[in-house]
């Protein structure tokens, strides 16, 4: 998300509170299009190392993109589109991971296992 310039990414660790995920990974985007090239490349950077999306909504409009990975689930907004929903309010009682300001490479094979042992313990 960071690489295409998505704005206030959070890390919320949803396990202990919802059998839908064990992480929401929120993002914003200042338009449509930056939207959807931010979902696109996260598509892309997981595709690399054979993480493909069980879903993808939200494409055609561009204001809110989901990305259902499974065990993480991938929340693009335009941000005018974010504040209205405020998932943040609604998962408030999830822990936030932190998560570093400079972009990263793509996750190696088995970073998913390593961060799922590592915030369960």
């Amino acid at each position: 998300m960071l690489d295409k310039k998505a704005l206030d990414v959070q890390v919320l660790h949803v396990a202990p509170l919802t059998s839908i995920a064990d992480y929401l990974v929120l993002g914003s985007a200042e338009s449509d299009r930056q939207t959807r090239a931010v979902a696109d490349s996260i598509v892309d950077a997981l595709s690399r190392v054979n993480q493909r999306p069980l879903s993808l909504e939200g494409t055609t409009s561009g204001q809110w993109v989901l990305i259902d990975f499974g065990d993480v689930v991938a929340h693009v907004f335009r941000q005018d589109t974010r504040s209205h929903y405020a998932l943040e309010r609604l998962w408030s009682d999830a822990r936030l991971i932190p998560i570093s300001d400079k972009a990263s490479p793509a996750p190696t094979p088995g970073a998913k296992e390593r961060l799922t042992r590592k915030t369960r313990s």
